[in-house]
Order: structure tokens, then C-alpha cells, then sequence
């Protein structure tokens, strides 16, 4: 047996794409643009960023300060923090397809946009400020060869922006000639380290001279392997410290995925490239550290003449001037040929500074196309088959010169360090979160990673931003919560089926099943109210009164029967409807609620059907509110049997029931519009002089009542108008204070159309909310209201309470009740009245105005309608039996 649904046909990865429509303007191009292969475009750049100019010139002093054994730890250590992160990349860029952006694109499709655009903008200028501190790198090597033969241009400081500028022009016009020619520098580039490496190895074993034994340089020997494999920190160093000066070294595994629009196959090339990188880098680290450990002394005088005597450890302090700890040049010391060690240093200066002026761009690209930041969208536009940012290229190459220009970046090394750690700490916490999250769109095809160990990445990872440099930590820190929280200010309106979805559905759905086991108490109550308003947007004043009771308290479920003749009528009105615009209304107008809804053949069933079903475990309504039908003068008398049985229905399944009856018609016709934004507007239609209420939309008026009995709450705001919730007291008071009760049917509304539907949006002016109390039914009749003069815009209405005395002369005593009840309520009140009348029997003009509004619903015998046809009607017996509620004064 097989099933299948549209969920089935696609389902919603963690990593997916963006948007569809641009994808198809883009399609043609990617697939006519050059696309890499996982050791061109992944391997060989990932070994190009590891093996930086940390490999050259600061491998001798770790080995120095930390000795050969804690030197191995601490690459062991960044070799452990990267493969734990590739590892939890892999099992997130293997979950889908991805795009370009690259880290930003895989922590965005993960954790959703506020993670992701935080990431994704500062990693983006971390990688533009890199380029500027590898360019400096180089400009500093070139100036100390100019200087060694007196060969300076103008000054150390002006040389080194001078040669800074030049080299960065030279490698932005490599990357806007194309990525194709810049993977070509790259292989160059790697030639050339590789036959450094190979010459520093060559090296260690030729014999060392009298000026390379002065040095340090002594060539192999097992003494020099003992004394140096311990630590022998100096200058204030210590094992973290050291740690720090190396980690950047291994900052560089991103360098692929960075790209990952520009390869073939992202999903196999990112994990494969990036695990060999790692090892290779690692092998290559830990052998060098034990090859230059073995073979040059700590201290030595640097003298020729020291080296030939063999008293080259004849030194102290500041008279020793090379060895491990005293000079960074070890590893041309060691090489057979210094200048390819120079070369080497070249080579990894300008492939890291290559590889980063790459990255940043096409970061940023990705981050500008997703509309997430406001005003950037001009450099998500690429050019060429490749859609290469060019704009983003010189953006990157403006920030760059000005880090140059400033020259001094040793302070702004530990925040760029921290802004790749960050990076790594999220992406862990991706991979952690989604596999907690248990979704089952997250199914990677990579499957060697575990959520805990993914966890201890990320935890590691942060441990280390504060090992590096606890204020560049929290600078960190500071700009990624300051970018996050202005894009969960701004809400961008996208769905890319983050862990944060999942997590949100998870959340809830513990804390329902967790609920169901909770034992309901009196303190705990709450009104759940289940509101029938049709379409919400047509009712908008009686959503606004409702949200005022149940927001930030209370479920709030807006019902909507659908009425057709058979079923396919109902199914054609059911996919008309839009739920997601409806809720986008509900949102915008900062109603938090549910929409509901129900096809029927009629408005009653549909109703019952609401009443019995809405609702999930203890989140179900309690109580239901409607509209008071304006036209139940005019209308066919079946659908006021409906709209009377309902209520009926409603006591029956233990609801308290209300009515919210206003002056004017809450039925105001809008509609919904869907914009390409996904945004909904709601318009109002052009009102006729005459609205009435249909069936399938009834819901405009709303009740405060869990019990069986009525409650009459009436409201006079500042615009001299009663709103009034209650049930069928409310027409009794009215009749006995008004002497009539209104037909208003919402054609003679005072109020503009606008003001109507906007009435209870806004707060109200001065005004009262009075309480009849009727009956003791436990004080859900005083809770609601009060309730109600809690909330902001209901601030300036007092509260009064007016109830029914017992006897004239027992008036105080019922004061005195009623202020001890409400003292035990709790409930804040402005003025209390005792009517002694409220039992009185009704006057003669009450009775009479009552038997000419019921005449034409009286079942009398000359009825032509057969009797199966007049359940309407009411009967002589019925009559009867509310005798003593009609029966006039003397």
C-alpha cells in the first residue's frame, strides 16, 4: 500500500533553494559557467589558506616556546577543532543542494536568516580585512629584502602600502579576469609552496655550515630532540597563549565552501576536499615542527665564528640573537636554498590573500541576492557566465586599501580570527541543532558526524575565541547579537525550513502533551474563546475586542463556517480560501489567534462541528463568542433558529456563551490580497445602506460567560456609544431602561466605515465598563471584564459593578457582600450599586413592546406552513411556561 502526498513529492530540506524564480534566470548561465572538481576547487585551496606564512615564520618559535611535544598538541588541537566542524559541514552541505555563500548560505538555510545574515556580513568583511593583513604580510617581507640592501623606496611605514596597494590591484585584476585564471594562480602558487616544503625537508638533512651552526642549525641530533621536546616559555607565554599565536594558521577550511556555487558537485567536493586538507595540513605541521625541533637549538649567539668553535650556546638574554625563540627566519635556516623559503612565504601570502578576496565577494553576493540587509541588493548582480561579483570584488578591494593604508593589523588579527571561530561555532551548533530538532527533512548523505560531538565542537570553539583574545570575543559577540537582533526586528520575509521551524513545532508540541497531564485548577483558569467571525478580515472589529481579552493570556480560535448545498460547492468555497493570507492579517493587525474552518450544509451543524472539534489536548475554548444577528426581524426565521439553537448547543457542551452587540453592524465585507511579498491587505468594500449577516459568516459580536447563566457587560466609550456582552438579559435591561429594544440592522451606522472596523483597534477614550451581577457563577462574570480594564487601551474606562438586592432594607448587608466578594477577587472597581428593583415585574409598555416583537413568531392555527415546518415558531405551551418572566405590574 502505497501513500502519497505533496509533502512527499518535495520535502522541505534544511539546505534548499531560495527562490525559484531566480534560479530559473540563472540556470542558463550556471550551466555554461566553469565549474571545479573537489581537489581544484576545494583541496587545493583549503592547503593554500592552512598552509599560510604561520607554516614559515612563527612554526620555529611555537616549537621553541611549547617544545616538540606541546607543539604537536596544539596542532593536534586546531586539527581536532576543524574536523569536527567539517564533519558537521558535511553532514549540512550533504542535506541538500547548495548554492553559493558558502558558510553564510549553510548556517542561513540551517538556523534561518538572523544567524545567517549576522554570519554571513561580518564573515564577509572578516575575509575583506584578511586580504588586507595577508597583502601586509608580503609588503613586509618585500620591504625587510629592500631594506637588507639598502634599496627603500621612501620609508619602512610608505613601502610597505606603497608594495601593499600594488599587490592588491595585481590580484583583483586576477579575480575580475575570472575564476578560471584565478584557479590557475592558485596551482602556481601551490607548485611553489610545495617545493619550498620540500626544500626545507631537503635541507634538514645537508650538513650545516659554521655560519648555520652559529645560528642554531646543528642538524640532527638526539640531544637537541630531548632538550626541545619540553616547553620553555619566556616573555610571559604559556601554552594558551602560544596556541592562540598558531590557531589562525587553521581558519582556512572554509576556503572551499566559500565557493560552492563554483562547484560541480558541492555535496561530495566540500566534505573530501576539506578532510584531506586537514590531514595533509596536519602531517605537514606536526612533521616540520619535529624536523625543525631536532635539529636547531633554543638559543644560540648567531655568530660564524661561535658555530665554528662549537660555543654557539655560549650566550644569555639578549646576547643570544638566533635559535628557536629569538629569531622567526628558522625555517630558511634549515632549507637548502633560502630564497625558495622567501618564495614560499610569497606564494602563501598572496594564495591566502587571493583566496579571501574571492571568498569575500562571493559571500557577500549570496547575502545581498537574499534582500536580508536593506540597501545592498546592488551588489547581488553578477556578470559573465560565472555571475561573478565584480561589484562586490571592488567593494572587497576598497575595504582592503584602507586596512593597508592603515598598516598596524596585529590588533585586528585576533577579532578576524574570532569572526571565523564564530562562524565554526554556528555551524556546529547547525548540525547539533537540526539532528536535535529530529526533523525529518534533515537526512545528510554523509552520516559520520554525531549531534553531541557536533555540541562539543561549538563549545570548543568558543573556548578558544576567549583563549585568543576575550575582548575580541565579546567584540564579537556584541556584532552578531546587534546584527541579529535588527534582523529579528525586521522580520525578512522568507521560509527556508530552518532547525528553528523545527524546533519551534517540536517545542509545542511536548508542551501540549506535557499540559495534558497537568490537573486543572480555579487560579489557573483561563478564558479560551472560540469566536465566530467568518473570514476575520469581515469582522474585524469583533477580532479586535476579542484579542483585547485573550492576548498574551489565553487561546484565541477565529471559526468559519462554510455553508454549501452539497459537497463539491463546499470544497470549491474551501479552495478559494487563503489560511496563510488570513493568518498574514491576523499578524499584521497583532492578533494572536487561530483561524478555523468547517464546511457544512447549513450554519448550525457547522457551528456544532467548531463547538466539538476545535482545539487540541487542554487547548480548547472554553467559552463562545458571537455576534448578536441585527437582522433577526428580517431574516428567514430558520436561520434565527440557528443562530438561537447554538447558543443552545454551545450550554450543552459546557461553553459559556456571550454576544457582543454595538450599535453598529460588525459585518463590514473586506478582502484579502495576496502580494508577491506574501503580504495581506485588507480592504474595505463600498457598504450598502442595508448589510446583512449570512449564515456561513455569523460571528460579530462577542460573550464573557463559562456558566449557564447570562451576563450583561455594557461599555460607554468616550464617543457616547453602548457596547454591550451579555445574553437574554442584555434585552430585558434594555427594554426596561431604553423602553424599546433597537432594530438596528446597519443601515442607519453613525459611524464611518473606517472607524467601525477600527474601533476597538485603538485605545479607547474615557469611558465605563459596567458589570450587572446576576448570579454567583464563581466570578467568571467580574474576571472577564476586569480583564479587560487591565490592558492598555482599556486604561481609562473605570469599572462598575452593578448588582440585584435582595430587600430594600437589606441593602447594606448585600454591599457588604459583594465588597467582601470582590475584595477576595481581588479586583480593582470604581464604584459598586445595589438595585433593589431588578426582581420587579416588568411595566406594562415593556410587556406590551415585548408580545409586538414576538407576534410574528407566535405558531397560531391559521399557519398554512405544515407542522414538521414550524419548529420556529412558538408554541402556546412555551409561552406558558415563561409566564412569570412577562407577567405586568398592577
Amino acid at each position: 500500500m502505497m501513500m502519497t502526498t505533496s509533502e512527499d513529492v518535495e520535502m522541505s530540506d534544511v539546505v534548499q533553494p531560495l527562490d525559484q524564480h531566480k534560479d530559473s534566470q540563472e540556470s542558463h548561465s550556471q550551466q555554461t559557467a566553469v565549474k571545479f572538481g573537489w581537489i581544484q576547487g576545494v583541496l587545493v585551496r583549503c592547503l593554500l589558506n592552512i598552509w599560510g606564512v604561520m607554516l614559515f615564520l612563527r612554526l620555529s618559535w611555537v616549537v621553541g616556546q611549547a617544545g616538540i611535544g606541546f607543539a604537536t598538541v596544539i596542532v593536534l588541537l586546531s586539527g581536532v577543532v576543524t574536523t569536527i566542524t567539517t564533519l558537521s559541514m558535511s553532514a549540512i552541505c550533504t542535506n541538500g543542494q547548495v548554492k553559493g555563500g558558502g558558510a553564510y548560505y549553510m548556517i542561513s538555510r540551517s538556523l534561518g536568516p538572523e544567524f545567517g545574515g549576522a554570519i554571513g556580513l561580518v564573515f564577509s568583511v572578516a575575509n575583506a580585512v584578511a586580504v588586507a593583513m595577508y597583502v601586509v604580510g608580503f609588503a613586509e617581507t618585500v620591504r625587510d629584502l629592500l631594506q637588507d640592501n639598502d634599496a627603500l623606496m621612501i620609508d619602512q611605514d610608505n613601502d610597505v602600502r606603497l608594495i601593499g596597494l600594488i599587490i592588491v590591484i595585481f590580484i583583483l585584476g586576477i579575480a575580475l579576469i575570472g575564476m578560471e585564471w584565478e584557479a590557475r594562480a592558485q596551482l602556481i602558487l601551490l607548485v611553489v609552496l610545495l617545493i619550498a616544503i620540500v626544500n626545507f625537508i631537503v635541507g634538514s638533512v645537508i650538513p650545516a655550515t659554521d655560519d648555520k651552526r652559529g645560528r642554531g642549525f646543528v642538524g640532527y641530533s638526539g640531544d637537541v630532540f630531548v632538550n626541545n621536546f619540553g616547553p620553555s616559555y619566556r616573555h610571559g607565554e604559556d601554552f594558551f597563549s602560544v596556541f592562540a599565536v598558531f590557531f589562525p594558521a587553521a581558519t582556512g577550511i572554509l576556503a572551499g565552501a566559500n565557493i560552492s556555487g563554483d562547484l560541480a558537485d558541492a555535496q561530495k567536493a566540500i566534505p573530501k576536499g576539506t578532510l584531506l586538507a586537514i590531514l595533509i595540513s596536519s602531517i605537514t605541521y606536526i612533521g616540520m615542527a619535529w624536523i625543525v625541533g631536532s635539529c636547531v637549538i633554543r638559543d644560540a649567539t648567531g655568530s660564524q665564528v661561535d658555530g665554528f668553535y662549537g660555543n654557539m650556546t655560549n650566550c644569555t638574554g639578549a646576547d643570544c640573537k638566533a635559535g628557536l625563540l629569538n629569531t622567526f627566519q628558522n625555517m630558511g635556516l634549515v632549507s637548502g636554498w633560502w630564497p625558495l623559503i622567501t618564495t614560499g612565504i610569497f606564494a602563501a601570502t598572496l594564495s591566502s590573500a587571493l583566496a579571501s578576496l574571492v571568498s569575500a565577494p562571493k559571500v557577500f553576493q549570496a547575502v545581498c541576492k537574499d534582500c536580508i540587509f536593506p540597501k545592498i541588493h546592488v551588489f547581488a548582480k553578477g556578470y559573465g557566465k560565472a555571475q561573478e561579483p565584480r561589484r562586490a570584488y571592488v567593494l572587497t578591494f576598497v575595504i582592503a586599501v584602507g586596512f593597508i593604508a592603515i598598516g598596524e593589523l596585529n590588533a585586528i588579527a585576533p577579532i578576524i580570527s574570532n569572526f571565523f571561530l564564530m562562524s565554526y561555532t554556528l555551524i556546529n551548533y547547525a548540525c547539533f541543532d537540526a539532528s536535535l530538532a529530529k526533523s525529518p527533512g534533515f537526512r545528510p548523505a554523509f552520516k559520520f558526524y554525531n549531534q553531541w560531538v557536533s555540541l562539543f565542537g561549538s563549545l570548543l570553539c568558543l573556548s578558544i575565541m576567549f583563549i585568543i583574545q576575550w575582548w575580541a570575543a565579546l567584540l564579537t559577540f556584541v556584532c552578531i547579537a546587534a546584527l541579529y537582533a535588527y534582523i529579528h526586528y525586521v522580520k525578512p520575509d522568507v521560509n527556508w525550513g530552518s532547525s528553528t521551524q523545527a524546533h519551534s513545532y517540536k517545542n509545542a508540541l511536548m508542551s501540549a502533551l506535557k499540559l495534558v497531564n497537568v490537573q486543572e485548577h480555579v487560579k489557573n483558569f483561563r478564558p479560551q474563546v472560540l469566536v465566530l467571525t467568518g473570514e476575520p478580515s469581515d469582522r474585524p472589529a469583533l477580532v479586535d475586542f476579542v484579542s483585547d481579552i485573550t492576548k498574551d493570556i489565553s487561546l484565541m480560535i477565529c471559526g468559519h463556517v462554510i455553508v454549501g448545498e452539497d459537497r463539491w460547492s463546499q470544497v470549491q468555497q474551501l479552495r478559494k480560501l487563503k489560511p496563510s493570507a488570513v493568518h498574514s492579517w491576523l499578524h499584521k493587525r497583532k492578533v494572536r489567534a487561530f483561524y478555523k474552518t468547517i464546511t457544512s450544509t447549513n450554519f448550525r451543524s457547522g457551528a456544532q462541528n467548531l463547538l466539538e472539534s476545535s482545539g487540541l489536548g487542554k487547548m480548547k475554548p472554553n467559552t463562545m463568542i458571537m455576534g448578536f444577528k441585527n437582522d433577526w426581524q428580517i431574516t428567514d426565521p430558520a436561520l434565527v433558529q440557528q443562530y438561537f439553537e447554538i447558543i443552545h448547543d454551545s450550554f450543552d457542551l459546557n461553553y459559556g456563551v456571550g454576544v457582543l452587540r454595538i450599535k453598529e453592524s460588525f459585518y463590514h465585507p473586506g478582502k484579502l490580497k495576496e502580494s508577491r511579498t506574501n503580504e495581506s491587505v485588507f480592504e474595505i468594500k463600498p457598504s450598502e445602506s442595508e448589510v446583512q449577516i449570512q449564515p456561513d459568516q455569523q460571528g460579530e459580536t462577542e460573550s464573557l460567560e463559562d456558566e449557564k447563566e447570562s451576563l450583561v457587560v455594557k461599555f460607554k466609550t468616550g464617543d457616547e456609544e453602548d457596547v454591550t456582552i451579555g445574553g437574554a438579559a442584555n434585552l430585558q435591561e434594555g427594554a426596561e431602561h431604553d423602553g424599546k429594544v433597537s432594530d438596528d440592522d446597519g443601515d442607519d451606522d453613525d459611524l464611518p466605515v473606517t472607524k467601525q472596523v477600527s474601533r476597538f483597534l485603538h485605545k479607547q477614550k474615557t469611558g465605563t465598563i459596567d458589570v450587572w451581577w446576576l448570579f454567583d457563577d464563581g466570578g467568571l462574570t467580574l474576571l472577564l471584564p476586569y480583564i479587560l480594564s487591565t490592558k492598555s487601551k482599556w486604561s481609562k474606562c473605570e469599572l462598575r459593578v452593578f448588582m440585584a438586592g435582595s430587600k430594600k432594607r437589606e441593602l447594606d448587608r448585600d454591599q457588604k457582600n459583594m465588597a467582601t466578594l470582590l475584595s477576595k477577587f481581588r479586583i480593582d472597581y470604581s464604584k459598586m450599586t445595589v438595585i433593589p428593583t431588578v426582581g420587579k415585574a416588568p411595566s406594562r409598555y415593556s410587556v406590551s413592546r415585548f408580545e409586538e416583537l414576538i407576534s410574528p413568531w407566535l405558531q397560531n392555527s391559521d399557519d398554512p406552513l405544515p407542522d414538521c415546518n414550524k419548529t420556529w415558531k412558538i408554541s402556546e405551551a412555551e409561552l406558558t411556561a415563561n409566564k412569570e418572566k412577562v407577567q405586568t405590574t398592577n
